[in-house]
């Protein structure tokens, strides 16, 4: 697990392994952390390791960008200007 607490920001960010995501024991174990960050009012998020390649979804993700702002440009592109 790795943890990362913004103090500006009050927030608490937990990053936990496919591991410890499958490990109820340890899920359990962090209780106490909610709880005592949220006496602080503080936001604590979760994130959980993914089974999918981290790659091929930032790449798929990335292109599926590129292509609706290349759509939406042209798009723009075939409004007639309407500012007189």
């Amino acid at each position: 697990m790795q943890m990362m607490v913004q103090k500006e920001q009050r927030i608490v960010e937990l990053w936990l392994t496919r591991a410890e995501k499958n490990d109820p024991a340890f899920q359990s174990a962090l209780k106490p952390l909610f709880q005592q960050y949220k006496a602080q009012n503080y936001l604590v998020a979760v994130f959980l390791s993914g089974e999918a390649d981290l790659y091929q979804q930032t790449r798929d993700l990335l292109l599926y960008n590129c292509r609706r702002l290349a759509e939406q440009d042209v798009q723009k592109q075939r409004q007639p200007d309407i500012s007189l």
